[in-house]
């Protein structure tokens, strides 16, 4: 720790009593969230539902608490356990994920419930390697399944814990190469007996005080241990690998609209980016800058007009479509295609990049307003 040379046994135990002091201001200052049990409860014998575990941890990836919130409650008043979510039509599951965003992640949730209902009986298996045996189950969100819901110690480690670890030791090697010293850090400072509270305490205490920018030191319970804060600037960890620049792909949406407002939709393929999910037909994306984003690329003839364009960033590139919007239509909708009613836009398996798409061409469409009336 900060300003002292020891042993390997005085780490050891200088990494416990941190975590001592850490689960301390767990059980004072913890986060109140649906999914979690107070340590309290925790304390009088109450246990943690796996699938709320399993299912808070899936949607957390790469998405704020407060995104998560309303669609977990959501999932849960709907499909309450595992054997109900394994039950589902996969559609009805697009569905309710649509605006959550990084799509694959509703796909192996379905795959997960089935598997878990398949070969399991409905019952989570309580071991890191068996978890990973499920499908969309990787390293991280078994280990936090397995010391949050089955007490197993486990070393969880995420963004927030890689900013908290990476600050206490003063790491200097930068993210991802340094993600295993990390790790051994953290199952060095693992406390057995209490291994899902402290993995949570980690997690809060990188959400509320240990944030990436303006850390709250003075109210850090292990600040006196952070090697970080005796070096004068904790700002400066994790330290980060230059991210490259994203590449610019280009496209068309064309939004056609029915007489009566419905919009015209299709699934897009079973595999690739946004898989089975539903989208006003676009053109193809590419990164060249001749490509066809104008009405010569629309999938059939109309009196498509300009209706601006949007930009959507993903993982790997950056997205510019041109919008297109033809009104009025009377026409059947193309084989494996349909048109959506205003009513039942807002309900549709739609990426929030194509909401964006659709919202560019009739505002409002995607907030249960009414659409006749977009004007020819």
């Amino acid at each position: 720790m900060a300003g002292k040379t020891s042993t390997a046994g005085d780490g050891f135990i200088a990494g416990r009593r941190t975590a001592a002091r850490l689960l301390g201001w767990y059980d004072a200052h913890h986060r109140d969230l649906p999914w979690r049990v107070a340590p309290a409860r925790m304390a009088a014998g109450a246990r943690p539902d796996p699938y709320r575990v399993w299912l808070s941890e899936v949607m957390l990836q790469q998405t704020t608490v407060e995104a998560v919130k309303p669609y977990f409650a959501r999932f849960l008043a709907r499909w309450p356990t595992v054997a109900a979510l394994a039950a589902a039509d996969a559609d009805d599951v697009m569905k309710a994920w649509a605006g959550l965003g990084y799509y694959s992640r509703a796909r192996n949730l379905k795959k997960c419930a089935d598997a878990v209902a398949e070969r399991h009986g409905g019952r989570f298996p309580d071991t890191e390697a068996a978890l990973r045996e499920l499908p969309g189950i990787g390293a991280y969100t078994a280990a936090a399944v397995a010391a949050i819901a089955f007490g197993r110690p486990a070393a969880v480690v995420d963004g927030n814990v890689e900013r908290v670890v990476s600050r206490l030791f003063a790491i200097d090697a930068p993210l991802p190469a340094a993600k295993a010293r990390i790790r051994a850090h953290v199952e060095a400072m693992l406390p057995p007996e209490r291994p899902g509270d402290f993995a949570q305490a980690m997690m809060d205490l990188g959400a509320t005080l240990c944030s990436p920018k303006r850390p709250k030191c003075m109210l850090c319970p292990v600040s006196e241990d952070c090697a970080a804060l005796a070096g004068g600037d904790p700002e400066l960890y994790p330290v980060k690998a230059p991210k490259p620049e994203k590449p610019l792909r280009r496209g068309a949406a064309f939004v056609a609209v029915r007489r009566d407002g419905a919009v015209l939709l299709r699934k897009r393929p079973a595999t690739g980016l946004l898989a089975g999910m539903a989208e006003p037909p676009t053109s193809g994306w590419n990164a060249r800058q001749d490509g066809a984003t104008g009405p010569e690329a629309a999938p059939f003839a109309a009196a498509w007009r300009p209706a601006g364009a949007i930009r959507h960033v993903f993982t790997h590139f950056e997205l510019s479509l041109t919008v297109w919007r033809a009104v009025g239509l009377d026409m059947r909708a193309p084989e494996g295609w349909w048109w959506s009613p205003p009513a039942g836009l807002a309900g549709e398996a739609l990426p929030t990049v194509m909401k964006k798409a659709i919202e560019a061409a009739i505002p409002g469409a995607t907030r249960h307003r009414a659409i006749r009336e977009a004007g020819a």
